[in-house]
């Protein structure tokens, strides 16, 4: 069982998780002008807490992730007027044919290893004009979390991400501070990367 399978059931308990998913949507909606047609994939969903935020403002969201436990909580919170389309696969891996108006992602780039292979297949999944709003942390000493299993990266530079992202056919290339974390020991910046496909 992954990390995330094992950490599914009590997620939507922790505050960070929440208020993080919170804060996160309010500053997509700030940056992007969402509307009723948009059809957008959530990176990472896990049990959908940035996801139910920005499908209330769009036509549908669809939430890829690779915990199958995560995704089963997901489903239990769809409901007839709030609903999320579930994808458990490795979409760098297995990429989907489907294409979307946008992508949005809390706190997951961190998990993907190589930022050139994800940047450059989600671009093949962005209609013309779509955009991308990721939000992870800035950079840190590792300390962000008890167990680095699975993080491949200590947060972000910016000059570093965007010079990728632009690299693999982005432009409108925006990073701003959106949040902080406060931990006991230390406090973690958030930030949302935006960007469109050229």
């Amino acid at each position: 069982m992954s990390h995330f399978d094992e950490r599914a059931q009590h997620w939507d308990k922790g505050d960070i998780q929440v208020n993080g998913a919170m804060r996160i949507a309010q500053a997509i909606n700030n940056a992007i002008e969402l509307h009723q047609e948009m059809e957008i994939m959530d990176f990472g969903v896990g049990t959908g807490l940035l996801g139910f935020e920005i499908a209330k403002s769009v036509k549908k969201v669809y939430g890829v992730d690779t915990s199958p436990k995560m995704l089963e909580k997901l489903e239990e919170k769809n409901t007839a007027q709030l609903s999320i389309t579930p994808y458990c696969q490795d979409i760098i891996k297995e990429p989907l044919a489907q294409k979307f108006d946008g992508l949005v992602s809390s706190m997951t780039l961190h998990h993907v290893k190589n930022l050139e292979d994800f940047f450059t297949t989600i671009r093949t999944n962005l209609k013309q004009n779509g955009f991308i709003a990721i939000a992870d942390l800035e950079s840190e000493d590792g300390t962000f979390h008890s167990d680095n299993a699975g993080v491949f990266h200590f947060g972000f530079d910016e000059e570093e991400l965007c010079a990728i992202v632009k690299n693999c056919g982005f432009s409108d290339v925006k990073f701003e501070n959106i949040n902080t974390i406060n931990k006991p020991h230390k406090d973690f910046g958030v930030f949302l990367l935006s960007a469109k496909v050229n």
